[in-house]
């Protein structure tokens, strides 16, 4: 499985699992089984796990404002589950063949 996409200096989720850890993880075939095993349970009993439904906003400002009295000066961020949004990836691509 190749995660040429899946940037490695994007912000962990909220598993706390970076993409490199990730791939990392994938390239053991016991994980990567186990990965597998839970897409294909996903895919079979129509079910997503809550677990991969939660997720967290944070506000961060932007960089460079004059004034921080507006909301325009802040940006929401949602952090996802980075083996939730593997796993849709893995879906998403069976879906389209």
């Amino acid at each position: 499985m190749k995660n040429t996409k899946c940037n490695n200096l994007l912000t962990p989720g909220l598993d706390k699992l970076s993409w490199k850890h990730v791939k990392r993880c994938v390239k053991n075939v016991t994980y990567f089984r186990k990965l597998i095993n839970i897409s294909n349970t996903c895919i079979k009993l129509g079910h997503w796990l809550s677990y991969f439904k939660v997720s967290i906003s944070i506000i961060i400002s932007k960089p460079n404002k004059e004034s921080y009295d507006s909301l325009k000066a802040f940006q929401p961020i949602v952090l996802l589950n980075t083996i939730s949004k593997l796993i849709k990836k893995v879906i998403e691509k069976r879906l389209q063949f």
